[in-house]
């Protein structure tokens, strides 16, 4: 009995109250998966993640209460928070991209939704752009045949003609053959980078013209430029 259906059905009922979506899926060959809790290795499966600022009330939310204030990696922690149970419940292994061993979350998504890399290292959605991130995973023992089939367009950086990107950071960080993690966090120190890409977001990736309607909210790229800076 394929248990796909029910399984899908049941994350998105379960998360999508979140702003989590399934965001794909995998199927593996015998012995080719991650593995699981019991050591045997996975048949299927199941990328889950934000699109656009999805996933933003309900994390500023739980960041806000008491408890949760002083947390270490709050982001990290309330999609173990929120994955974790839905796992036990259906059986499956969670896996997190914060975690070891580290699972090759970039490739399964480029494998699962046919995903290629921006100038920026950021996997590029077709429709979303560079507004999306994947929170976690979930691995079963069975095929859940639901496996998608990555679709086969083109690179919508390949298509960008003028290519912002390139010329919009004030710390050119961005360059055609990658992203220079320390130039950026060195500008983000000084006052222009803490009165730019510091108060409104990476100027970079917002000049990207692909899924400009999912952009994340202010408060999200506050927080994730302040995480990029440490």
């Amino acid at each position: 009995m394929n248990r796909g259906p029910a399984i899908f059905e049941q994350l998105r009922a379960t998360l999508g109250v979140h702003g989590v979506f399934v965001r794909g899926s995998l199927s593996f060959n015998e012995g080719e998966g991650p593995l699981l809790t019991d050591g045997t290795p996975a048949r299927g499966v199941v990328l889950l993640g934000n699109i656009g600022g999805s996933i933003w009330p309900t994390f500023s939310a739980w960041r806000n209460m008491a408890e949760n204030r002083m947390r270490r990696d709050p982001l990290d922690n309330w999609s173990k928070a929120i994955i974790r149970p839905v796992a036990q419940m259906l059986g499956a292994t969670a896996y997190f991209p914060s975690d070891p061993p580290w699972q090759p979350f970039q490739r399964w998504a480029m494998q699962a939704e046919g995903l290629q890399a921006s100038p920026l290292g950021i996997l590029i959605h077709p429709e979303y752009g560079l507004w999306h991130g994947y929170r976690g995973a979930l691995g079963f023992a069975d095929d859940l045949k639901m496996a998608q089939t990555a679709a086969s367009s083109p690179h919508p950086c390949a298509l960008c003609v003028g290519k912002p990107c390139l010329t919009a950071c004030p710390a050119e960080s961005v360059t055609p053959t990658g992203f220079d993690v320390q130039g950026c966090r060195s500008h983000l120190r000084t006052q222009k980078g803490q009165a730019g890409c510091m108060t409104g977001g990476c100027l970079a990736r917002d000049a990207c013209p692909v899924g400009a309607d999912y952009r994340y909210p202010a408060e999200q790229l506050a927080f994730h430029m302040a995480a990029l800076q440490l």
